[in-house]
């Protein structure tokens, strides 16, 4: 019984000195989104993601997203961002990222995932927010799938607005949206 008291008691300590130094790994990492219809607030899943998290969150503290807009909004679908000015110049990217949609997270409403071209680890900077269920972009048996990487926490009615506005043609778009949604700031949650 005292040498088990001994190991839990070693153990325990041995947590709380790698706690301070390693950080605590249940930290969540969120990243604040400000845009001209309001905040959204996106939780990172790098526990099932990180190779996407970690992409992201590379862009966000480059201050890519910075000036970026929706680009792309489909009602009763997703809204689409983080490649183009106001003006319709993409920007250039860093390379492209493995694919990880076979990760057990869900294209579900409020999800964040990768946009891609048709290759599968082609994503770069863009991604999408799900307004619905999209259970069709999820990998399954001979489809790669989208791969998701956080949820909005917090902003879902500023989602759902950008959703709701006019959209039109721009260029090789059809989903732009008429007024501009901008983001105008994308950080780390301290």
């Amino acid at each position: 019984m005292t040498l088990l008291l001994i190991i839990l008691f070693m153990g325990s300590t041995l947590v709380t000195i790698g706690s301070m130094f390693l950080g605590n790994r249940n930290a969540k990492t969120i990243v604040v989104m400000e845009t001209t219809k309001g905040t959204i607030e996106i939780e990172l899943d790098s526990e099932n993601a990180e190779v996407t998290v970690v992409n992201f969150i590379g862009y966000v503290e480059d201050g890519f997203y910075d000036g970026t807009v929706f680009h792309r909004v489909i009602p009763g679908f997703m809204i689409q961002g983080g490649g183009f000015t106001p003006d319709g110049t993409e920007k250039p990217t860093n390379d492209p990222i493995e694919l990880e949609s076979d990760n057990g997270l869900k294209n579900v409403r409020g999800t964040i995932a990768m946009a891609r071209t048709s290759v599968p680890d082609s994503a770069t900077s863009q991604f999408f927010i799900n307004v619905v269920d999209n259970e069709f972009l999820d990998h399954r048996s001979g489809y790669d799938g989208y791969a998701v990487f956080g949820s909005v926490v917090k902003g879902m009615d500023v989602v759902d607005a950008i959703a709701g506005v006019r959209i039109g043609s721009r260029g090789i778009f059809e989903d732009w949206p008429l007024e501009d949604i901008i983001i105008t700031k994308a950080l780390l949650k301290k």
